[in-house]
């Protein structure tokens, strides 16, 4: 069984971002599935974790629910991030959401990058925001980025075949990624009798 996560940071309700997360989501199942993988989906809404996320930020510690959406985004096989742009970038909820993992969470972890606007004028932000920052957190960027304006909805404007392309190469990357055990920061930890055994020697 792969796991799939997906971090959708839209604030209406109903959503574009959440639409075309979905039909990411919708699409890697089926081409995992073509591939002969079982896929469990996980829908992370940040809509939900606004005010646990600035508390998280402020107190340095997560509540149950966010911890939870948290540890679904680690431990996934892979991950689809969606956000609509604000002033020429990333909203700052979805921004908040990664600033709070682990600097390594996402290390390996393919990631398939989406991203809604009111125009296409927006549509570079996936290149100079969304791809640094997954860059940094050392994940796996699939080439192709999926971003859908409000012109695109329900128009012959090839998103289809973007979200088709981009969720082709997330399928890939993910099926043929090796299952690793997650890690484990208590392996390697030096027994407390061992350390005060040492003390008063030398």
């Amino acid at each position: 069984m792969r796991t799939l996560a997906v971090v959708t940071a839209g604030l209406s309700e109903p959503s574009s971002t959440r639409l075309l997360a979905d039909r990411l989501a919708t699409a890697t199942r089926e081409s995992l599935q073509q591939q002969g993988q079982q896929v469990d989906v996980r829908v992370v809404e940040l809509r939900e974790l606004a005010h646990a996320l600035t508390d998280a930020l402020l107190t340095g510690f997560a509540t149950e629910e966010l911890q939870e959406a948290m540890d679904a985004v680690v431990r996934a096989d892979g991950v689809i991030a969606v956000t609509p742009i604000f002033s020429a970038s990333y909203s700052g909820l979805f921004k908040t959401f990664f600033d709070v993992l682990d600097r390594d969470a996402l290390d390996g972890t393919p990631v398939l990058l989406g991203a809604t606007a009111g125009t296409a004028r927006h549509s570079l932000a996936l290149e100079h925001a969304l791809r640094p920052l997954f860059s940094y957190l050392h994940a796996v960027v699939v080439p192709t980025a999926v971003f859908a304006a409000t012109e695109d909805w329900g128009a012959d404007s090839g998103l289809p075949t973007r979200i088709a392309r981009a969720s082709g190469e997330l399928a890939d990357l993910v099926a043929a990624r090796r299952r690793e055990a997650p890690a484990d920061p208590y392996r390697d930890a030096v027994p407390f009798e061992q350390l005060l055994s040492g003390l008063g020697q030398g």
